[in-house]
């Protein structure tokens, strides 16, 4: 098969070589959803550019405009560039995040567990992201990472940040686009992943984080998973390239 397949229509998934692709990017009339890398992504909306995790080369952001909200779940590398995220702010970007990711930054609005922001029209509510295993608890302690849920545009985005299917993930409800971790050793296998998905039921997934210590996850057996109950549509982004 030869490469360079252009997926035109959202959605549309081939299987080449045994591999799952899909576009460089979502778009639904109101919010569009561009992945940078593992767990960077931007999200773009009539209201707002929302920069998620910023971390990588500054020109991988050179096609996105200058970020309104920059939204960071933990202190880890994978998720924290301190010179990056102080080379793409601008003078009116708010930057929300933990207390632990704030001494690092010197900057920013915290937000911890449970609390909610309100920028314009936008809300920004901070959900617990944590290990639960207890030969995981060491890499991501309660407290300490959030979770974001974003109401915009109409729409509820939840993002995961590094946790493993906490009761406050499988408490949610009415959510539109989600966005969960599933890699090893350092948040939940693909079967946690799936049953907490199931439990909140959104209605689209989009998995992400899901590079282990060992290699990727396998994000095909997810989906089979979590299709199996027509609740939730998985939908594949390109992370990795």
């Amino acid at each position: 098969m030869k490469q360079g397949i252009k997926l035109i229509t959202t959605g549309l998934y081939l299987l080449v070589f045994g591999i799952s692709y899909a576009p460089a990017n979502f778009s639904d009339l109101d919010i569009q959803f561009h992945p940078v890398n593992h767990a960077t992504f931007v999200i773009q909306s009539k209201s707002a550019t929302i920069y998620v995790d910023p971390v990588g080369d500054l020109k991988l952001f050179d096609q996105y405009p200058k970020p309104d909200i920059i939204l960071i779940t933990d202190i880890h590398r994978d998720h924290l560039n301190k010179e990056l995220v102080d080379n793409i702010k601008h003078p009116g970007t708010l930057i929300i995040c933990t207390k632990e990711v704030e001494k690092l930054l010197k900057a920013g609005e915290i937000l911890n567990n449970g609390e909610r922001f309100n920028h314009q029209d936008i809300v920004i509510e901070a959900i617990p992201a944590y290990n639960l295993s207890h030969d995981r608890l060491k890499f991501h302690p309660k407290g300490r990472g959030n979770g974001y849920i974003i109401s915009i545009s109409g729409k509820k985005i939840y993002i995961s940040g590094d946790t493993e299917d906490i009761p406050e993930m499988r408490a949610l409800r009415n959510i539109d686009y989600a966005f969960v971790c599933m890699n090893l050793p350092y948040t939940m296998t693909i079967d946690q992943a799936a049953s907490a998905v199931l439990a909140f039921k959104p209605k689209i997934i989009f998995p992400y984080h899901y590079r282990g210590k060992k290699g990727f996850s396998d994000i095909d057996k997810f989906k089979t998973t979590v299709e199996k109950t027509g609740h939730t549509q998985v939908k594949f982004l390109t992370w990795y390239k």
